[in-house]
């Protein structure tokens, strides 16, 4: 394979087509009456159980909560700020179709004719409607009950619209399907809305009268439907696809070029995709390989051939297969491209004749792979801002060029940059508008260190600041980790990590084991009974960080969710005193407890991650050996800030109760041990337990700032700093 090394060329203005539609991409992606969490779709590989305490009241489970009231108050009004100086950030939620372009706001859909000049915006959907028309047929008309838009799709001619919405404060969903027409009324009367579909997941028109579909029931989706419209307004459902396995999770997807639909059906450890070519008469599925353990592989199209992204490589590692669409099994895979040594493919897309790879490279930063399909020898590398850490691609609307990959780059700290790549002419580029904003991405630095664990194992660390490591000594630092289901760490833009780092503090991202950042090795290495090796290595980057020079462990806090919350709770119990505070949202900090509960509904397809702590006693000493709440010693514990939901379908509450429980007694214990005095003070426990199942926090915007801001007060509190002042504006 002969590989070049391009250097970026970043140009005052985009590729034809795409300069107006990422100029249209503008819109307001924290607007407070449409906060969008996109996390909330990999429901397939997040925990878990539903909640057996969801109707305790949650004023009456916080507690210890009081002394950081007015700090709160402080922060919430520092963040407001915050939040809109960024509020115009591009984002990928406008929908480009043939003949309009589709927004989202507060109360609903809008669009705008692309051929009028002075065009004004015309409702197409008003969540109103259905909210009041949900109101009528429940018991609980409560006045919290109401939609957001989660996604949009269009049929192949803009006949039809279908979105899914969710209901806030649950995860309950459906899809509603709207038929288009000419200039429609400003307000739409419900008859517009053609039909409901409840607790739809994915979906995708294949024609402008057809939808497939997918439903999700609790926390699984197994079946697959079509819908059919007729012209006079009736409509067709019918069974498509029924998975068996409790723990495959099926959904619906369309390829880029739009010709085929896979099924997917995927668990954690096997993968099968049926195929329906959507240029026939006949939709028919068509397997293109059956499942076996450890076979794990994705489908795009091209020209008749079939690209397969497998992990079928060196070490079980994905590579890039081709196919023929009439003979699609394993027996015909050909490869085109495996990845150098320590260098690991994110993900895969086909634009016009290319197929562009999303690398992490040895250095653990981003960077592109162009490979032409006509001739795969013709491979370069593009190589992208070093303080790029998440990329997000876009999906091409019904007028968008196919042969560009438009694509947003972003750092926890950077707001996203829109890029547009045309793969035959080799060039990467920026949008001009955004050029005033680049002098903030090289304000921050963007530092990666390598940690070693105890086994000699290299753990990355992303290190953000805005001062020299050197000067980092007295710095506040905020540690990030997760570390589970083969996951990368998310490291997408957030207002909040802005203002720490603009307030002095430093913010490191270790990249344990157990998640994904290295490849699917990366997370074998943690599972089951390597689960410990996460909590290793999180020790390991603490200490790297300290012996660099960054921070000390009473300036430190560490922030995690979910099932990140595992290494952070196991290396409290081994080695408190190497941080300060902790802060964990939804924590799963029961696993023993959990895993021993084969009734819950997720938790067989779990014994993938955590083992079998009922059937095999070996994982399940093994469980024991570092379960937080089972492992919990009289000591000195750092503060720590737990933050539930009553009714989260994932992370029993009962546990995070019982982990409160225990963990204040056994500070008390130690705390009455006089020969334990030197604790000078007992450390916070404080537990805010909120109602509603978003298990990654709530969607309104107000509640969330006021969250956010709860949790900076906690810190601020807990490691004993002063309260940032304002930034001054300059005199003109």
């Amino acid at each position: 394979m002969n590989s070049s090394v391009l250097d970026m060329t970043v140009l005052r203005s985009l590729l034809c087509s795409s300069a107006a539609l990422l100029g249209v991409s503008r819109v307001r992606f924290w607007d407070p009456g449409v906060s969008k969490r996109k996390a909330w779709l990999s429901l397939s590989v997040q925990r878990w159980c539903t909640s057996e305490a969801s109707g305790l009241s949650s004023d009456h489970l916080s507690s210890g909560s009081d002394k950081y009231q007015q700090l709160k108050k402080y922060f919430v009004r520092r963040l407001k700020a915050t939040y809109h100086r960024f509020h115009s950030i591009p984002d990928y939620s406008v929908v480009c179709g043939c003949h309009h372009v589709y927004f989202i706001k507060a109360d609903g859909i809008y669009r705008i004719n692309k051929r009028d000049r002075t065009p004004e915006p015309e409702q197409v959907l008003n969540l109103e409607h259905v909210s009041r028309a949900e109101r009528r047929t429940r018991a609980e008309s409560d006045e919290g009950f109401q939609w957001t838009i989660q996604r949009i799709r269009l049929s192949p001619h803009e006949k039809h619209l279908a979105a899914t919405l969710k209901c806030c404060h649950t995860e309950e969903l459906k899809c509603v399907v709207v038929r288009l027409g000419e200039r429609i009324i400003s307000i739409l009367s419900p008859h517009h809305i053609l039909l409901e579909l409840q607790s739809v997941f994915s979906f995708e028109w294949v024609t402008d009268d057809v939808l497939f579909y997918t439903t999700l029931e609790g926390l699984s989706s197994s079946c697959v439907f079509r819908l059919d419209l007729a012209s006079e307004g009736s409509c067709k459902v019918t069974s498509v696809y029924e998975e068996t396995q409790p723990d495959v999770f099926v959904e619906v997807a369309l390829s880029r070029d739009r010709q085929i639909l896979a099924i997917n059906c995927n668990s954690r450890t096997r993968s099968e995709v049926m195929l329906i070519d959507v240029t026939k008469s006949h939709l028919e599925p068509f397997v293109i390989q059956p499942r076996q353990l450890d076979l794990l592989y994705h489908v795009e199209h091209w020209k008749g051939s079939l690209i397969i992204l497998a992990n079928t490589g060196p070490g079980q590692e994905y590579q890039v297969m081709q196919s023929p669409t009439s003979e699609p099994s394993m027996a015909s895979w050909a490869p085109l491209f495996v990845p150098n040594p320590d260098t690991t493919i994110k993900d895969m897309d086909v634009v016009g004749d290319y197929c562009l790879l999303v690398l992490k490279t040895p250095t653990n930063e981003l960077a592109l792979s162009v490979m032409s399909l006509r001739n795969p020898k013709e491979t370069y590398i593009i190589e992208l801002p070093s303080w790029a850490c998440a990329i997000e691609t876009k999906k091409p609307g019904l007028a968008d060029r196919q042969d560009v990959l438009e694509f947003l780059l972003s750092s926890p700290v950077h707001p996203p940059v829109p890029f547009s790549l045309d793969p035959e002419k080799g060039l990467l580029l920026s949008d001009p508008g955004t050029q005033t904003n680049s002098e903030s991405h090289h304000k921050y630095v963007t530092t990666r260190l390598k940690a070693c664990s105890q086994d000699g194992t290299l753990v990355p660390v992303t290190l953000f600041h805005a001062v020299p490591v050197e000067d980092l000594s007295q710095a506040p630092l905020l540690v990030h980790v997760y570390g589970a289901y083969g996951r990368d760490l998310s490291m997408e833009f957030c207002p909040v990590r802005r203002f720490l780092l603009e307030q002095g503090w430093a913010l490191a991202y270790c990249h344990i084991r157990g998640g994904g950042e290295r490849g699917l090795s990366w997370h074998r290495q943690a599972r089951v009974e390597g689960k410990r090796r996460g909590a290793e290595d999180l020790q390991a980057c603490l200490q790297k960080l300290f012996s660099s020079g960054v921070s000390s462990a009473s300036l430190t806090a560490l922030t995690a969710c979910s099932a990140g919350a595992v290494p952070v709770a196991a290396l409290c119990n081994w080695k408190p005193n190497m941080m300060r505070a902790v802060t964990l949202q939804a924590p799963f900090l029961d696993v023993l407890g959990t895993m021993e509960k084969a009734d819950l509904p997720l938790t067989v397809e779990d014994r993938d991650e955590w083992g079998d702590a009922v059937g095999n006693l070996h994982h399940r000493h093994i469980i024991a050996s570092y379960c937080p709440l089972h492992n919990i010693t009289p000591q000195c514990y750092p503060s720590m800030l737990l933050t539930a939901y009553s009714c989260d379908p994932r992370i029993p509450l009962e546990g995070v109760l019982k982990y409160t429980k225990y963990i204040k007694k056994a500070i008390h214990t130690h705390l009455n041990r006089k020969q334990n005095a030197d604790c000078e003070s007992a450390p916070s426990i404080v537990l805010n337990v909120q109602p509603g199942a978003n298990h990654l926090g709530p969607e309104d915007f107000v509640q969330m700032l006021e969250e956010e801001a709860f949790k900076l007060a906690f810190l601020y509190t807990e490691l004993n700093l002063d309260t940032p002042q304002p930034r001054r504006k300059r005199k003109r």
